[in-house]
């Protein structure tokens, strides 16, 4: 059973004024520049501007109702989401694999749930003030954040891909400086609002393609924001690791960064609690003896360490990703014909 929520007296607040000017993070300007708004007024972004309008206006819901809105639209979006479902399905059932028929489509439809309510946890993130925020969330170890800040290196802010992903880097930035890596969306409109509203929960935001920010952001004392667990399919850093057993093409670029950055990678994760508890975030101390010189190794940790993190909260997990790809050329085809689906999208839309 997970911790109940307790009220907090208020959350510590990160004071740059307690560590020496040397330690402070430098002014480095990691972010792109805006794209202004009135760009995005052509008709074909109409039905983008009208969502979130209603995710706007669902923001100044009480939070129970929110979390009932949520829900339901999780239910609906599940009834329609054929492919998705059908990824989602597939999924969980090599992950859990010792769990019935059954009781996987209960989980699967916990998980729509979840994605519903992370619509307007978005919201929540982008558009809610601090002080509302604060009454939600419980947290725990946030003196791992301020140790790394003290030793004025920075730190890799360790997470994976939960639907209370972009609300738990909100309440992450309430208590320091954090800046966060993303990966930029296809449709103009939507990419633009998103890196707004990320930057409004984090000191600066940049691609995930953007190494040399990163780098450069670690090595200036900032905290940032990664999440390493989608699959990664080519390149430099991609080998195939295990997860939840099955092998996975996986991302080992965090080695590399932990050691050109020479920073702590410090893992975090917010949990949605039961009923109308709020959240916890759960802070854990750095990875001791990361990185191990074996990037395999180290992704096989990381990896593990998320599946820990997972079995609390499985519905709260990405699964409508295509976690489990083709791992190298001879690995094994998960998905069947919802991967031909989704190529013939791509080649169509090309």
């Amino acid at each position: 059973m997970l911790a109940q929520r307790t009220r907090l007296p208020g959350p510590p607040r990160y004071n740059a004024s307690a560590l020496t000017p040397a330690r402070q993070p430098a002014r480095t300007n990691l972010s792109t520049e805006k794209t202004p708004l009135y760009r995005f007024l052509a008709p074909r972004y109409w039905p983008i501007w009208l969502a979130l309008g209603v995710v706007r206006l669902l923001v100044a819901l009480p939070f129970g109702v929110q979390l009932v809105v949520g829900r339901l639209i999780g239910r609906t979006a599940c009834l329609f989401a054929g492919e998705r479902r059908g990824i989602t399905a597939r999924n969980l059932e090599l992950a859990f694999p010792e769990l019935d028929a059954r009781a996987r489509r209960a989980l699967l439809l916990r998980h729509f749930e979840s994605l519903g309510i992370s619509l307007i946890e978005t919201g929540l993130c982008w558009w809610a003030d601090d002080r509302r925020l604060e009454g939600l969330v419980e947290v725990n170890g946030l003196e791992h954040v301020e140790a790394a800040l003290a030793a004025g290196r920075g730190a890799i802010m360790l997470t994976g891909h939960f639907t209370t992903l972009d609300l738990g880097g909100r309440f992450l930035t309430q208590r320091a400086p954090v800046s966060a890596m993303y990966r930029p969306h296809r449709n103009p409109l939507f990419e633009e609002i998103m890196r707004r509203g990320r930057e409004r929960s984090a000191k600066h935001a940049f691609s995930k393609h953007d190494v040399r920010a990163m780098i450069r952001g670690l090595r200036t004392n900032h905290l940032i924001w990664y999440a390493p667990d989608q699959a990664h399919k080519s390149g430099k850093y991609s080998a195939v690791v295990p997860f939840f057993g099955v092998p996975a093409p996986t991302n080992t670029a965090t080695s590399a960064f932990a050691r050109l950055g020479d920073a702590p990678v410090v893992p975090f994760f917010p949990i949605r609690l039961p009923g109308k508890a709020g959240y916890r975030l759960d802070i854990l101390p750095p990875l001791e003896g990361f990185p191990c010189g074996d990037p395999v190794a180290d992704s096989a940790r990381i990896n593990a360490l998320l599946e820990e993190r997972i079995r609390l909260c499985p519905e709260q997990y990405l699964w409508v990703h295509r976690r489990f790809k083709p791992a190298g050329a001879d690995g094994a085809d998960h998905y069947g014909s919802l991967a031909r689906k989704r190529k013939r999208k791509r080649k169509r839309k090309s």
